[in-house]
């Protein structure tokens, strides 16, 4: 074995070759100890923030980020941090992978939603997901015993190409006892079409005046988001707390497009459970990571995730909504999405949300 001799002689001059023979399992284990994403978390679908001082302790927060187009890869593990940190919520945040174990959005490969036995709020980043059986049961449990649920932007078309026991959360589904799937009988409507041309028509989020006083409303204003309008009509039992003025331009201060009325893009409502019981929801038809950047929004999504929780009364006006370690959004795109990252690359309060020296794919055609 010449080349294995060479090495040897190289890097371990002096020590016979049944000595290394020896010691070499010891290296190998050494080596396998310098890979923490196997140790500090066994599944590469997650990652996890536990905060320990605040209003959240003792409350689990599930989160599941699989859409094609908003990153939601991006805008819910910054969601969860600053939770986590600021809070004290045990936040867990899912993504679909590719077969490499990278984040792949919207992929469908997702891993460990029995996680959400133990949650006390799901946020939903999905689009057109046909997830595994086993891990849609669990969702359907969550949804069984009427968990409040969050969704946000792609969600009211989180599900697609369902068969079998759980085709009725697709997002078109058309038996009249579960109408419009997942979409319109929990978050309150289902995929309506675009109401703004994505990354030409940017949108005013304003709160409706019946509803200043609203605890998902408090402290909130100035909200402008770089997400495209849709058309929304939610359901009947909605309670709409916000409309969308459409914009002629990507600025907060370009001109209203006079052909697009007000129509709501923030709601909240109920839906029942099998278990009789109702569950609280909180809808918006916005959510895109750049979204996030603006204060106005951000601090809503944050109001919202206590209220939907149940916990309307530690709601304050001036709530810490600052970032929790960098975050670097991208310009959502069809694909768009940066290559080579894991969950486990977002562990912690200071890595990047993400790496903004990792490639994106190229955007491709805008769908839905």
């Amino acid at each position: 074995m010449p080349d294995f001799a060479r090495l040897t002689q190289r890097s371990f001059t002096g020590i016979s070759l049944l000595v290394l023979l020896m010691f070499s399992p010891l290296f190998v284990g050494c080596q396998d100890a310098a890979m923490p994403e196997l140790e500090t978390n066994p599944n590469p679908h997650l990652v996890t923030y536990e905060g320990n001082e605040g209003p959240g302790v003792g409350k689990h927060i599930v989160m599941l980020a699989g859409d094609h187009e908003y990153r939601s890869e991006e805008i819910l593990p910054a969601m969860a941090r600053i939770l986590s940190k600021q809070y004290g919520f045990k936040t867990s945040v899912f993504f679909t992978l590719d077969d490499e174990g990278f984040i792949e959005p919207g992929s469908s490969n997702i891993k460990g939603l029995e996680a959400l036995e133990t949650a006390d709020l799901l946020i939903m980043g999905l689009r057109f997901q046909d997830f595994p059986e086993d891990e849609m049961q669990h969702i359907v449990n969550y949804l069984d015993r009427s968990g409040p649920v969050i969704g946000i932007r792609t969600s009211t078309h989180a599900f697609a190409g369902i068969e079998g026991q759980f085709a009725k959360y697709n997002w078109n589904y058309e038996g009249e006892e579960y109408l419009k799937g997942f979409g319109r009988q929990v978050l309150g409507e289902t995929w309506a079409g675009h109401y703004g041309t994505n990354h030409e028509q940017s949108s005013l989020v304003v709160p409706l005046e019946a509803e200043a006083g609203h605890p998902v409303m408090m402290g909130v204003s100035d909200m402008h988001v770089q997400s495209g309008g849709y058309f929304a009509n939610p359901m009947p039992d909605s309670r709409p707390l916000a409309v969308g003025v459409v914009l002629n331009g990507m600025s907060a201060d370009a001109e209203p497009d006079p052909e697009k009325e007000q129509v709501p893009v923030v709601w909240t409502r109920s839906y029942t459970g099998a278990n009789a019981q109702e569950g609280r929801v909180f809808t918006t038809t916005h959510g895109a990571s750049e979204d996030f950047l603006n204060d106005g929004f951000r601090r809503m999504m944050i109001n919202a995730a206590f209220w939907a929780a149940g916990m309307e009364d530690s709601i304050t006006s001036d709530m810490n909504i600052d970032f929790v370690g960098p975050y670097n959004p991208v310009t959502f795109a069809f694909d768009g999405y940066r290559l080579g990252v894991r969950p486990a690359d977002m562990a912690g309060w200071d890595s990047p949300i993400m790496d903004a020296s990792k490639p994106t794919t190229q955007p491709a055609t805008e769908e839905n």
